[in-house]
């Protein structure tokens, strides 16, 4: 089982979206509402980027309002009750069918055009940090990863595309995921069936990053590591200390430090825009010992890795008497965006914000964080892009998620809905008229 870490295969092609959406809920089950067929009523020709700013700039003003609210009021992974019915409450007023307890609190949307297109989802987690995950650690969940802008952005998407609806082709889906933070949400939506019932054939996301307000960073063949764990005990008389030894010994197996000052983020940031740097083959240990065991976490890049670091750990206990390695659960994948999807984005980016505001990872970043939209992309196409949310002179905690002062420029909400929106309008459309063909050359 420690083989095979390759992607499954994509599962791309028009499912059938109208039968499976419609079809009754068994006992128990999620009823699904809302199917891909579009609605009768005037087509006007595609949404331009035009249409979609204008009306973005209506809109910004309310999202950052909302946006506040959702900060003022975090709610931990798995309790996201309240953003639940906020989230609800929007979808509902802008004319979607929405869908309510998905896997947990999750929150469904579905907008379909009025024209026959592709069904394409977009994606926004909504819980809140942990207290125990916050660097140095908080009193109480706080929304300090920016889920609290991913949620107000997705609601400003929706917005904009259900005003341009007479303009959109086939059908925006809109998911609300909970329990990010434990890596836990993305799978009880998939578990829930989401992406079959409602035959979506690929899938879309933004997370803020530490770039510049406006700057978009996307993810070509790179993405974010997942996570393997470890628990190594000991026994004899001088088990502690030599759990202390073998702590230090595990965490020599790491190729790159975590990060302990402002400048090292700084450092990390510039190292995952550079081809063939650091991070482009990278290991990151954290080891603790009490009393007789060890307990190890690493993240690693290629995941491939995951097999030949499990036995770099075995190795490394093997000279400790009465050492016994066990590892928990098979490692959480790491997230791979595919790079002709991520490619295609860039392209639309830099037609829409401008050439000079897009750059492209050219390693996993950030390297100490999981994301468990990976589940999603191993099933189907799609991308994940990091908005900019860091002001003008203000220092890099303030945009880098779980920092305690993290604190976005909320200027970026505007500047991702109009992204989006576009993007979702221009990715709906039928196939034979998606913008080029083939994989786009850069620039």
């Amino acid at each position: 089982m420690e083989r095979g870490f390759a992607r499954r295969t994509l599962l791309v092609g028009a499912a059938a979206a109208g039968a499976a959406a419609t079809s009754a809920a068994t006992p128990g089950a999620t009823a699904w509402a809302g199917t891909g067929e579009a609605v009768a009523g005037g087509w006007k020709g595609p949404a331009e980027q035009s249409a979609v700013a204008a009306e973005t700039a209506r809109l910004e003003r309310a999202l950052i309002k909302l946006r506040r609210d959702i900060h003022r009021h975090p709610e931990a992974p798995g309790q996201e009750q309240r953003t639940a019915a906020v989230v609800a409450r929007e979808l509902r007023a802008a004319g979607l069918t929405v869908t309510t307890g998905v896997g947990g609190h999750g929150v469904v949307g579905v907008l379909r055009g009025s024209r026959p297109g592709r069904t394409v989802a977009y994606r926004a987690d909504m819980d809140a940090v942990p207290p125990k995950d916050i660097v140095g650690t908080g009193p109480a969940p706080a929304h300090v990863c920016g889920h609290d802008v991913h949620t107000a952005v997705a609601i400003g998407v929706a917005r904009v595309l259900a005003r341009l609806r007479h303009r959109l082709s086939g059908t925006a889906v809109f998911l609300f995921q909970p329990a990010e933070e434990t890596l836990s949400g993305a799978r009880a939506l998939i578990d829930a069936g989401v992406l079959e019932r409602l035959g979506i054939e690929e899938i879309h996301a933004l997370h803020c990053g530490s770039f510049p307000v406006g700057r978009f960073a996307v993810t070509p063949g790179y993405g974010m590591p997942g996570q393997d764990k470890a628990e190594v005990t000991l026994s004899g008389p001088d088990a502690s200390e030599a759990a202390r030894r073998l702590a230090g010994d595990i965490g020599a197996l790491a190729t790159v430090a975590l990060p302990r000052s402002p400048a090292d983020l700084e450092r990390l940031v510039a190292d995952a825009q550079t081809p063939d740097g650091p991070l482009a083959r990278f290991v990151a240990v954290r080891t603790s010992a009490e009393k007789a065991r060890v307990s190890v976490s690493y993240r690693c890049w290629p995941q491939e890795q995951y097999v030949e670091v499990r036995e770099d750990i075995r190795r490394a206990a093997r000279p400790y008497a009465g050492a016994g390695v066990r590892f928990p659960a098979e490692p959480f994948p790491a997230m791979v965006c595919p790079a002709r999807d991520a490619r295609l984005l860039a392209r639309h980016l830099r037609r829409t914000v401008g050439r000079g505001m897009v750059t492209e990872l050219r390693a996993a970043f950030p390297p100490f964080s999981g994301e468990d939209f990976a589940l999603y992309l191993n099933r189907i196409p799609g991308t994940y892009t990091f908005l900019g949310v860091r002001a003008p002179g203000a220092p890099i905690t303030t945009s880098y998620p779980h920092y305690p002062d993290f604190s976005p420029d909320e200027r970026a909400i505007g500047v991702g809905v109009r992204a989006m929106a576009g993007w979702i309008a221009e990715r709906t459309r039928p196939a034979r008229e998606q913008p080029g063909g083939s994989t786009p050359q850069d620039g």
